[in-house]
């Protein structure tokens, strides 16, 4: 875990040791949990250790904005989240935020609260659901400082599953490969439909490494109109 540290050091994130302890055990859940089911196709620990983890909080190096909400009482889901990436690593490095993880799958879901009662996790959730179904309830519509995804859709599809969650004021983050122009722009009347404002683009190199990550940040200026999202498997198949 020492290479974890540097390289979070490098991004200008301390982490102590019981961070550090938390993040060893979440890697080796992971890799245990990974010969029975389908969790990651990365699993060699120098590159989940990047990868995943490093790739995970590198936002809070790369989006100034997140980083001063995420030491406060920030509220966050984590559209589509997996093996629990982002919201596990951010989870460990930024304890004040309060973070629901959603999946649509039930045994990832029962791996995700594995992981929150072995590391001593609170304030942070995992819920079994679709996007397009979690969106409508309450408790979670228009109820987010943050929604992140990583690695889920593109984005006019990706708005539709998560710009629902996020409250006027807030912001949908999204981690990309280098060429998101591309898919900003491609998303732009979705993006409006759904009442978000103009993207942002954040870029970064993952240090010591020759992998760029871009993040695409769309301020939530008004709430989603009712209609929005359509039901599940529509934005995919019919993206606005």
């Amino acid at each position: 875990m020492e290479k974890l540290k540097y390289l979070s050091e490098k991004l200008n994130i301390t982490i102590n040791d019981r961070q550090l302890l938390q993040f060893k055990t979440y890697y080796e859940m992971l890799i245990e949990k990974n010969k029975v089911m389908n969790l990651t196709a990365i699993t060699e620990k120098d590159e989940v250790i990047l990868k995943h983890f490093i790739d995970s909080i590198s936002v809070a190096a790369a989006v100034p904005e997140f980083r001063k909400k995420a030491t406060e009482e920030a509220t966050l889901i984590d559209v589509g989240t997996g093996a629990g990436f982002p919201g596990i690593p951010l989870k460990i490095i930024f304890p004040n935020l309060k973070i629901t993880l959603l999946d649509s799958l039930g045994k990832r879901v029962t791996f995700l609260n594995e992981v929150i009662s072995a590391l001593g996790l609170t304030g942070i959730t995992a819920i079994h659901d679709r996007a397009e179904d979690a969106a409508r309830k309450e408790g979670l519509r228009d109820s987010f400082d943050y929604a992140v995804s990583r690695a889920v859709a593109a984005m006019p599809v990706l708005s539709e599953y998560t710009l629902p969650f996020v409250k006027t004021g807030g912001s949908l983050i999204s981690y990309k490969t280098p060429g998101a122009e591309a898919e900003i722009n491609d998303a732009e009347r979705a993006i409006k439909l759904l009442g978000g404002g103009k993207p942002k683009l954040h870029t970064l190199s993952l240090p010591d490494s020759d992998i760029s990550r871009s993040f695409v940040v769309v301020p939530k200026k008004s709430p989603t109109p009712k209609r929005f999202p359509r039901k599940a498997g529509t934005a995919k198949r019919e993206p606005l």
